[in-house]
This record gives C-alpha cells, structure tokens and sequence, in this order.
C-alpha cells in the first residue's frame, strides 16, 4: 500500500507529518497525520498512540492544538491521527454536520448509502495500525485515545479489543450515544432501526460485557455544552461500577468542550498511556 506524503515539519526534534494512501476498507483515498519522536533517527522504534477526533474534524485538529508533540516526544510515544470518516466525490454525504462525511462514528455502516466507505472501525482496528507498522519505526504496542465522538470511538474500539491496546482515555466522550440525539441519529443511519445492532457501538452496554479490564482515563468539562444532553459521563460511571469495572472519570469545573481543555490535560493522558506503553 503506497503512501504519498503531504506535509512535514520538524517538532520538539521530532517530526510531525501528513500522508495520503488509498483504503480498501473504506474503499477511497484517506489521510492521517503522525508524529514520530526525535530518537527515530536513531534506529529506536515506539509505542503508538492513536487519537480519534470528534464530528467536523479532520487529522490536523488534534496534530495543530493540542499541544501534544512536545510531551510525545519527551516519553518516546509515536502520535497517530487518522481523519473522522472517509472522504471524497464518491462518497455518500449529508447537508447536516453530524452525520456523513466528518461524521463517521468509529463503526462499520450497514445500511445504504453509507455501507460501501463508511467502515471506520475495520479501519481503525486494523487497516491504518498495519500500514503504520509497516512502514514507520513503531512497534506493535497501541494505546487509543479520543475527543468526543472520537472518545466514542475509542471506548468503543478498546473495549471490544483489548488484546491490541494497553490502555484507553477520553476527553468528553460521548458515552451511551444509544441515548443521545448525535447517536441515535448517526446510529439509525448507518445501522438501520434495529437497535440491538447499535448496543456493538455503545460503551456503557459494552463495558457491561468486557471479559478484560483495560485502564480507562476519562475527563470532562463542567462547562461543556454537551454535558448533559449528548455526553452522559455519569451512564458510563453508573454502567462501570455495576460491571465492577475499574474506570477513573475525572470531572473539571470551569472546562468545556473546545481544544483548550484538551490542551490543558493531555499531557496527563500521555503520561497515562506512557505507564502502559512503555512497560516491557
């Protein structure tokens, strides 16, 4: 699978660039940002954290203001982002900024018009990691993260997959989209009515079901918007503590839900995922 690079700059020594490759899974050209730390030039090779962005976003979101590189390459953690759906002429879209294009939801669309790219779970779980070590000095250490629908996305993801990931965290996540007008909209789309179907994609059904216990770090904004009404940290907490399930949800007064927050903690999270990637 060829990759054709985009960008590239130099950062905190490290560098920090863009590539485009065409998907099978999604069955058009993609794109991801990645940043590999200084000592690449070194012949070393790294653990990989994964991070899933939220509705409108693309790869350049988190990579331009979060903040990440410099803690990144302090701890010798590889940063991969991959876009929030496909993309392209071809593929199907929606006027509406939350669902289509921008607003894959981390899962694999059933139904028509989206079923033949809109597969972004398979190609999270599985096409992008193998590309990336196939090609890039990382090793086959993962640890996902996610903001958002991208939390979602990676409560999702970890938790159905905890043989390929270390440890999970989420900035305000959307916890139970079964219950919320983002999820139930995109869910009904991309799934069909059969909400039995939609119970593989909601982390407060899934945890429920977990035969392994990945450490889970979750932070949320007092202030966010979203809290209440799109979010519902407190049905993850509820669903976790009935499972017996170790989570620690971190609530921040004052905090909403724009990359300002995330800036603000993700060093937090990295060191997090850094005491599980990290361990040999």
């Amino acid at each position: 699978m060829s990759l054709e690079l985009v960008t590239a700059t130099k950062s905190f020594d490290g560098s920090q660039r863009q590539y485009r490759h065409r998907s099978e899974v999604l069955d058009c050209d993609m794109r991801f940002a990645i940043f590999l730390p200084p000592q690449a030039e070194e012949g070393e090779t790294f653990p990989v954290l994964y991070w899933l962005s939220g509705l409108t976003c693309t790869d350049e979101n988190f990579s331009q203001k979060a903040g990440a590189q410099r803690m990144a390459a302090e701890l010798g953690i590889a940063l991969v982002i991959p876009d929030t759906s496909p993309r392209g002429d071809g593929v199907a879209d929606d006027e509406s900024y939350d669902l289509g294009q921008g607003a894959g939801f981390y899962l694999n669309a059933t139904h028509e018009p989206w079923k033949q790219h809109y597969r972004m779970y398979d190609y999270v779980v599985s096409e992008l990691p193998q590309l990336v070590e196939a090609n890039f000095p990382v090793n086959q250490r993962r640890a996902i993260a996610g903001h958002s629908m991208g939390g979602h996305g990676a409560l999702v993801i970890g938790l159905r997959n905890p043989q390929r990931f270390t440890s999970i965290s989420a900035f305000s996540p959307i916890c139970n989209p079964m219950a919320c007008p983002w999820g139930e909209k995109a869910f009904a789309a991309y799934l069909g009515a059969d909400r039995v179907s939609w119970e593989d994609y909601d982390a407060t059904v899934l945890i429920g079901r977990a035969t392994e216990q990945l450490p889970i770090l979750v932070s949320q904004g007092e202030e966010d918007q979203f809290l209440e009404t799109q979010l519902k940290p407190h049905a993850l907490e509820t669903a976790a503590e009935g499972a017996g399930y170790p989570i620690k949800v971190e609530h921040h007064s004052g905090y909403d839900h724009s990359y300002y927050f995330i800036a603000s903690f993700i060093e937090q999270h990295l060191r997090f995922h850094a005491d599980y990637l990290l361990k040999h």
